[in-house]
């Protein structure tokens, strides 16, 4: 199609392997659903759109999913497991294309904002603490330097985790004392990043619940704060979502995305679920772009998302 295929092969390998579960889960069902249809027809599709609501899709995204291919098969007849992934990849591909959005190709950031500012929201358990030091690493290797601001001053071990992550990927961290002001700790973090001429500046927070308004309003205090020293900062508020929550992870988006100023986000633990079709939703229902994927344990395996190449792996 022209759209696919433009990953490094060690890149793409990964993101197959991680998306394994999924894609099992997936093709297996479609293969049962097709097994003696000689053509498209509404049982068939009545079977495809469970598959997908059940894979996480989402029902929004599912139904426009299924009218693009009731058009598609209208006039002809499709036999075959084959021909109905090919339909479904590139529907469901277009579909994305037609979002806004734009991809990104790699860990870079704009050259007209240094230090480029990331906060990092989410709530407990998503891989919010591991996705900052792979993000960390990824730019890092990119040459770009980095410091960290550990602001999730709630809990004591929060601090710990994201220091040993530090230490891992050998990224300089600012740190207070468990208790401390969470916005005290990005001042300083913004202000250190400029005296040291950091390229980037990713700053934790703590795992707040969504549903916990005095806490969401911590974080708009540490917003305000970092105005203060850079006044578009911070440049991205990164949300992150674990995908293996289906669709606890839509809602949680919702909450936050209505809350906070998000403008990306990180989706986790593909590698660990069969219900990595929540991307597909998520980028298709939300104008904000998914920004980042985490598809297995290593450092190397947080991704920057390509709704094309994500489509072609599930589907290949």
């Amino acid at each position: 199609m022209g759209l696919f295929n433009i990953f490094s092969k060690e890149k793409k390998e990964r993101l197959e392997q991680g998306l394994e579960k999924t894609k099992s889960s997936i093709f297996s069902r479609i293969s049962k659903a097709v097994i003696g249809k000689s053509k498209v027809d509404d049982e068939l599709l009545d079977n495809l759109e469970e598959i997908l609501v059940t894979s996480d899709v989402g029902v929004e995204t599912t139904v426009r999913i299924i009218e693009r291919i009731q058009k598609r098969v209208a006039a002809d007849k499709y036999i075959g497991t084959d021909e109905l992934n090919r339909i479904l990849k590139e529907e469901i591909a277009f579909l994305l294309l037609e979002n806004t959005v734009e991809d990104f190709s790699d860990f870079s950031v704009p050259a007209d904002k240094k230090p480029y500012v990331i906060m990092v929201v989410g709530v407990n358990g998503v891989g919010k603490t591991t996705t900052i030091g792979k993000l960390a690493y990824q730019f890092k290797k990119a040459g770009k330097s980095v410091l960290i601001g550990a602001a999730d001053t709630f809990r004591a071990a929060a601090v710990d985790q994201i220091r040993i992550w530090a230490e891992r990927v050998d990224v300089p961290i600012i740190m207070q004392s468990m208790g401390s002001d969470p916005a005290s700790v990005a001042f300083d973090t913004v202000a250190a990043g400029i005296s040291r001429g950091a390229d980037v500046v990713i700053v934790d927070t703590a795992g707040r619940l969504h549903n916990k308004i005095n806490l969401m309003n911590e974080l708009s205090k540490i917003r305000k704060v970092m105005g203060k020293v850079i006044p578009d900062a911070p440049h991205e508020v990164l949300l992150v979502l674990d995908a293996s929550t289906g669709q606890n992870a839509f809602e949680q988006a919702k909450q936050f995305t209505a809350a906070t100023e998000v403008n990306a986000l990180a989706l986790t633990k593909l590698d660990g679920t069969a219900k990595g079709g929540v991307v597909i939703g998520i980028s298709d229902q939300f104008r904000i772009p998914v920004k980042y994927i985490g598809v297995g344990e290593g450092v190397e395996d947080l991704q920057v998302f390509n709704r094309f190449e994500f489509v072609d792996s599930l589907f290949s």
